[in-house]
């Protein structure tokens, strides 16, 4: 009776540590919203605010589609790069006469395709999906800029697209569509990840290949898909920014992989894979984005905030680590 009483308090101590590392991201995000309030009150403005959420918006449905990929243990350096692309190729059916409906369809479809050619080349090519989608950046933006020639495009029949302006542009009840959007992409997969047999598969995948595959996963297949996704979240982010711009820019999205990852390794996700929630990735690119804002509203030169946002993602990364070795 003495060892049953001596091991109570053990497991008290192990479920409070779990407490602490799963609410960890939201802690953060509190503490900063109240050192950045603080600095600045102009933070906390209603128009910040929505300011804020709208450009976390872009990152947010980047990461929210990555978080597959890193669950898995693989990672996604073209998101920029087919970002810029499937933008591209969106404003250019539009300025060609297509309606605004399908370009944005097109867009979304074309981001699908060349993720789930990123998905081929790490389940079918066994390349390692760092080395892979290395090269697809590099091939993507490459196209981007000989599709756009080097220059933005642009035009009336852009800004006078009223489907297209709606979803970077537009409003409902007071709060711009972009952040709807985010939240209706969240909501759907984070029940697609936490709440059916896909999330399911994608979490043994990152545990152990091989144990998914004995016990049934059909892993390429898993693979393909989980690519497909990033892809397709991708290029929906890049019609939005491209709506909120109102032009194409060929080199939209440099570095925005960065912030994804940032966003999702932050937010908990480890990059071993098997570990992480969507709620978690959420969280990690409001504390990216509260970061970027806060510095800005600050006037810290942007060379600073690369260093303050480097910094921030060591400190994950090692926190990462170390639960790692736990």
């Amino acid at each position: 009776m003495q060892e049953v009483e001596k091991q109570k308090p053990k497991s008290k101590r192990f479920d409070a540590k779990e407490i602490i590392s799963k609410m960890g991201p939201l802690l953060a995000l509190i503490i900063l919203i109240i050192l950045v309030t603080a600095l600045s009150p102009d933070f906390i403005a209603p128009t910040n605010l929505l300011n804020l959420l709208r450009q976390v918006s872009v990152n947010a449905l980047i990461a929210f589609g990555m978080t597959f990929v890193i669950l898995t243990g693989g990672i996604d350096l073209s998101v920029g790069s087919i970002l810029a692309l499937t933008g591209a190729i969106s404003a250019s059916l539009i300025l060609s006469g297509m309606p605004g409906w399908f370009a944005v369809i097109c867009g979304v479809a074309l981001g699908a395709v060349f993720g789930c050619f990123n998905g081929a080349l790490v389940a079918y090519g066994k390349a390692a999906a760092f080395i892979a989608t290395l090269a697809t950046m590099t091939i993507f933006r490459g196209a981007t800029y000989v599709f756009t020639n080097g220059n933005p495009i642009t035009g009336n029949k852009i800004n006078n697209n009223f489907f297209f302006q709606l979803l970077g542009r537009g409003y409902l009840f007071g709060i711009p569509f972009p952040i709807l959007i985010m939240l209706v992409a969240f909501i759907i997969w984070y029940v697609v990840l936490h709440k059916t047999a896909f999330g399911r598969k994608t979490y043994a995948l990152g545990g152990n290949e091989r144990a998914a595959f004995i016990a049934g996963v059909n892993t390429k297949k898993t693979t393909l898909l989980i690519y497909t996704i990033s892809g397709a979240m991708a290029a929906l982010a890049g019609i939005i920014l491209t709506s909120r711009l109102s032009s194409a820019q060929p080199d939209a999205g440099t570095s925005y992989e960065m912030d994804a990852i940032a966003s999702i390794v932050i937010g908990g996700t480890s990059l071993a894979g098997g570990k992480g929630r969507m709620s978690g990735t959420l969280i990690g690119a409001l504390i990216i984005g509260t970061l970027n804002n806060g510095m800005n509203l600050l006037g810290i030169s942007s060379f600073y905030q690369q260093i303050v946002k480097g910094i921030v993602i060591l400190i994950a990364v090692l926190i990462d680590r170390k639960k790692e070795k736990a």
